[in-house]
């Protein structure tokens, strides 16, 4: 599997027989997606800057704009199982905050299944995992976890320990991943993982290639390349 980050939260997951997309914000990707393809899209929540004047399909929750590259994929927003193209995808209702989406709102946290692989995909999340949650979502091979908004760095870290990924990918919430607080966010994020930052540009992993011990990676953005 193959996996590229964007910016924010957005992210896709190319396996053999199917692609995921990730919270394909048209503010991240631009309305046209710029070459993003997928077979399934998910939105962890909707989006928070929505762009001015823009058009395309709207997914369930009415206040989010498909990029037109992605109008044939199968979109999910919600809790729930699914299987689609022979990927399983399972929905787990998720916070922005400590305070069960009062503050902020609610979420989903998307775990997928591809090329034996699974990932969870946390989106926005904003609080540490119930035994309850942590039981729905079962074994974790890949972290993509948020760097900022209600996670700070040592949060970030604590949600690491408790779904003991083989990978984790920090997710900088930041517009720009130069800005010098999103560095020092980072930074400090992988101090926590006792690792040193070395950015590359995507990731491809297989499940004998899994590390046998948590393994942070930090990816390049490609959203303005792709």
């Amino acid at each position: 599997m193959e996996v590229t980050w964007y910016g924010r939260t957005c992210v896709r997951l190319r396996g053999r027989d199917a692609v995921v997309v990730t919270d394909p914000y048209q503010s991240v990707v631009g309305p046209t997606g710029r070459g993003i393809t997928g077979d399934i899209v998910t939105f962890s929540h909707p989006d928070d800057t929505r762009l001015p004047r823009a058009k395309g399909k709207p997914s369930r929750d009415g206040h989010t704009l498909l990029p037109s590259s992605l109008d044939d994929a199968f979109v999910l927003d919600g809790p729930g199982e699914y299987e689609v193209k022979d990927i399983l995808v399972t929905g787990v209702r998720t916070y922005r905050d400590d305070a069960k989406g009062a503050e902020s709102g609610k979420q989903v946290a998307f775990v997928v299944e591809i090329d034996g692989l699974h990932t969870i995909h946390l989106g926005d999340i904003g609080h540490a995992l119930s035994e309850e949650k942590l039981g729905d979502i079962g074994s974790v091979d890949i972290a993509l976890v948020p760097l900022g908004g209600a996670l700070t760095p040592t949060r970030a870290a604590a949600l690491v320990a408790q779904l003991d990924p083989n990978i984790v990918v920090p997710m900088p919430l930041c517009e720009d991943a130069s800005d010098p607080e999103c560095v020092e966010a980072l930074a400090k994020f992988f101090h926590e993982m006792g690792a040193e930052p070395t950015v590359q540009p995507k990731l491809s992993v297989t499940i004998s290639s899994l590390p046998p011990e948590t393994t942070a990676i930090l990816l390049e953005s490609r959203g303005k390349q792709a």
